[in-house]
Formats: structure tokens, sequence, C-alpha cells
């Protein structure tokens, strides 16, 4: 006998009536109106059953540290990071760990399993290091953390010379840390960022470790670095398991200059990560009218067959004072600031929090075919352009077949005469 069958699901990909068939943690059948005795059966009416959503940047050791040790007055993401410098001799590891665990129950009652957050390795006590570990730890029952190694201030600006950051980020792989990270626009100058480049895809080819940089999140349309980045990629061997973060320089770039760029990330295999919510509040501070969106160009890069994901990036934190966990809320944004509003576009913004970035974290047994996970979201939605229009409330969550979190469904009662008594925004 199964452990769980889901009938009468709508499936992201459109099929209808279908039947998901689970035991021992894992989908072992897909398939139109199945019915065979099961110890539970989740009646699904017709509606959207998902594979979890998936964030594949964010910054978990800031998350929820929103006024400390006071607000960022601008708003702008060179006060955010002065803030966190000021923060980081304040913090303390029970701190850092309470505020994680909270933003993961967060996630985890929004349908979001996976998360890949960038830690700041420049702190040489590598205190948000540790105490990150020890999250990563206690979430694995139920949730996918992968920690990136995140030089924030430059790997290469280090107050005692440029190996001390670098051998921060090294001793944080060695205690675990599974992504090397990096910061090349922050660096001293353009040429401090193509080495720091350089010397980070040399440290992840010889460990045999994915990349993972914040490249060229400006408005600077001469930060390249993320051509470097391809370069490196290339050179070393490194295609399929090196992405770029941010990638906002690109929307300033002229087209010629992207024309000729877009090929070379396509042949690397490089993979992207667009962070909406964030992008279209940090960038064009400079600007005033004719004011510049700042996310990287989404809708080419995936015509040009480069794997795009969404981020988070931040929650109540000193970049970005909003957030709730929710990536229907960040795919939403990127849909309206890419102006990707057709059927098809809206289904490849779906994609974006959901199959994308599984794929960028390199995430084995996702999705709903058979021999997946049974890892699901059962959403108040008909399909994926609903599901992003209401920013659907996750009616149950499972993990390995087991319920993790589960919501009543959202309705308002109505007291109007001749008209229905409630209603739920669905058509």
């Amino acid at each position: 006998m199964l452990d769980l069958l889901v009938k009468n699901a709508t499936l992201p990909d459109g099929r209808t009536n279908m039947s998901i068939a689970v035991l021992d943690g894992k989908i072992v059948e897909v398939s139109p109106g199945l019915d065979v005795p099961a110890a539970e059966v989740l009646e699904a009416q017709g509606l959207l059953v998902s594979p979890p959503f998936v964030d594949a940047h964010f910054h978990m050791d800031a998350t929820l540290s929103y006024g400390l040790p006071r607000v960022n007055a601008s708003g702008t993401l060179l006060e955010g990071i002065a803030l966190w410098g000021e923060l980081k001799p304040l913090l303390t590891q029970e701190a850092l760990i309470a505020r994680a665990l909270a933003y993961c129950d967060w996630a985890v009652a929004k349908g979001l399993l996976a998360i890949r957050t960038h830690v700041d390795v420049c702190d040489p006590r590598l205190l948000a290091v540790e105490a990150l570990l020890e999250v990563k730890r206690q979430v694995a029952p139920y949730l996918d953390l992968q920690l990136v190694a995140f030089p924030q201030d430059g790997v290469l600006r280090g107050p005692l010379g440029p190996d001390q950051h670098l051998n921060n980020l090294k001793r944080a792989l060695d205690l675990g840390v599974d992504v090397v990270g990096g910061i090349p626009h922050f660096e001293r100058s353009m040429a401090d960022g193509a080495l720091s480049v350089r010397l980070l895809c040399e440290l992840a080819a010889e460990r045999g470790l994915r990349v993972d940089m914040h490249c060229d999140e400006s408005d600077d349309p001469l930060s390249r670095h993320v051509e470097t980045l391809a370069f490196e990629t290339q050179r070393l061997g490194l295609q399929g398991r090196v992405t770029g973060s941010h990638l906002t320089s690109m929307h300033s770039m002229d087209n010629y200059y992207v024309s000729k760029l877009l090929p070379l990330m396509a042949e690397a295999q490089l993979q992207v990560v667009a962070n909406p919510l964030i992008n279209i509040t940090l960038q064009g501070r400079h600007d005033t009218y004719p004011k510049r969106r700042g996310m990287t160009r989404v809708p080419e890069l995936l015509a040009a067959g480069i794997n795009v994901a969404f981020g988070h990036d931040c929650v109540m934190d000193p970049w970005y004072s909003l957030g709730s966990g929710d990536m229907l809320e960040v795919a939403h944004m990127g849909l309206h600031v890419a102006q990707m509003t057709s059927q098809a576009a809206m289904r490849q913004c779906f994609d974006a929090v959901t199959v994308n970035p599984a794929q960028l974290m390199g995430l084995a047994g996702y999705g709903l075919e058979v021999g997946c996970f049974a890892d699901f979201c059962w959403l108040q939605a008909r399909d994926p352009v609903e599901a992003l229009r209401l920013r659907a409330t996750r009616l149950k969550v499972f993990r390995r077949g087991k319920l993790l979190a589960q919501s009543p469904a959202a309705t308002s009662q109505l007291h109007l005469p001749g008209r229905p008594t409630q209603t739920s925004w669905m058509t």
C-alpha cells in the first residue's frame, strides 16, 4: 500500500487530473486518474501541485536583523554594506542561529525547501560561518541549505593584506561550506576584480566545488567581470558549475557588447541569478529621470539558452526592510520588471523559482517525476500564472511525503445583496 496518493492534481506543465503516488519518501508513479490504496489520500480538487520553491541567492547571516544597530537611512547598497560592517562586531552565534531558524520556519510555510545562502567570511572569527553550519545541520530534515563562502568586503581587500580574506575563505571551505563566492566589482580596481575571479575559480577547480559570485552588481556599464568569469570557467573546465549573481551592469551595457557577451556566457554554460526585489530597489539610485530598472537582461539570457533563476537576496536586513520568504512575490516582481507578461514568459518566471534554481544548485531528486523525492506544494491556484497573480496560498507543503506545513484557503466572506457569500479571487 502507498504512503500517500495525491489525486486530481494539475501539474505546472498543464497536465490535469494527475495522480502522484508516494512510497518511502519517493514518487513511484505519476499518471492520470490513478486510484489505488494508500495510507493517506489528498484530493487536490484540480488545483496546482508544484515542486517546492527554491531560492538560489540569499543572505541568511543578515536576515531578520533590520534596525540593528540602526536603520539604513538612504536605502542604498553601499550604506547597507557599511551598516553590515557596523553590525558584525556585535553579532553573537546564538542570535544568528535564532534569526536564521526563524527565517527557515517562514520559508517552509511558503513551500520554500531549498536555499543557497551567502555567508560573510571577512570576519576572522568566522562566527557567521559556524552559526550557519549549525543551522544547516538543524534544518537538514526539512530544508536543503547550501552555503557560499562570500568575502563581502572583497577577497583582496583585507586590512592585513590581500591574503587575509582569502585565507578566511579557505578556512570556511575547510569547515564544510559548499560553494566558492566572490565580489569582483567591490575590489579596489578592475584589475584586482579580474584577479579575484581567477584566484577564486582556481580554488574552486582545485577543490571540485561550485562557484557563485556577486558579479557586476552595479549601474556601471563598464563593470564587465562576468566576461572574465566566463573565460575562467572555460579555462578551468568548470562549465555548468559557475553562477554569476546579480549582473545588473548588463542592464546598462550597450547592445553590441551584450551581443558578444551572451554567446560567451552560453558557451561557458554559465548560470545566472537575478534578484528582482533587490535589484529594482538598489539599482538606479544615481539616476534622476529616465531612471534605470537595474535588473539584468532576463529574457535575452533565457533566449540565449542560459539558465536563469530568481533569488530573494534579502529579507528584513541592512539592505531591505521587507520580505517574507515568498518566492512567488519574487517571481511576481521579476515578470513586471522584465516585462515578461506573455503566458509563456510568465511560466518561465515560475520556473525561475522552481526548476531553474534547482538545476543551478545541483539538487538531486528534485521534480515531479518517478524516482524524485516526494517534495511538493499544493497551491490555491489552477496553474502557474494564477499562482503568480495571487501569490497563491500554500495549502499543504510536503517533504519526502510528510506534511510540513499547511494553511487555510484564502477567502473573504461577502455581505452584498444579490451576490455570492464569499470570494477567493480565482476566476
